[in-house]
């Protein structure tokens, strides 16, 4: 039996636009725990364009949060001793993008956790683009509680 992503293990009912495995139009990104790193590979569409050949910042945006979002929530897993994640969500998200993305080939996310504090996890994330970092992010992610609307979703 192949690897599972994260998404595929934890949450294949999950609905999310950037990585619910359930989401027919979503990008449905899987990400793989590598060592300290996690990490997708993800081939854009015609329609994620933003001008001729060119990834949109919206759907790199999406990427590099829903990505670190599960970073997050593995890191959180990790530190508690859990067999599942915690349901995590964003906090607050920073992206930079530092040159336009290409979108022939497939795109490498890259994301470490910097610091897990309680329910609450740092986390540093980039989009490569034919060896060269096109994006970048850094983002807080927490775990909510009974009553929040996402407490369940996976």
């Amino acid at each position: 039996m192949s690897e599972q992503s994260l998404q595929d293990r934890y949450a294949p009912e999950n609905r999310c636009f950037g990585c619910g495995p359930a989401n027919e139009k979503g990008l449905r990104i899987k990400s793989f725990v590598r060592g300290d790193d996690v990490v997708a590979s993800f081939q854009p569409a015609p329609h994620h364009l933003a001008f001729e050949g060119m990834l949109n910042g919206g759907i790199a945006g999406a990427l590099l949060d829903c990505h670190s979002n599960w970073t997050a929530a593995w890191a959180m897993m990790q530190d508690r001793g859990t067999d599942t994640p915690p349901c995590t969500v964003t906090a607050e998200f920073h992206v930079k993008l530092r040159a336009p993305t290409p979108m022939a080939k497939p795109l490498e996310l890259h994301a470490k956790p910097v610091s897990v504090e309680g329910d609450k996890v740092v986390v540093e994330a980039r989009i490569d683009a034919d060896g060269k970092t096109t994006a970048t992010c850094r983002g807080v992610f927490v775990a909510v509680k009974e009553g929040h609307p996402a407490y369940h979703r996976w």
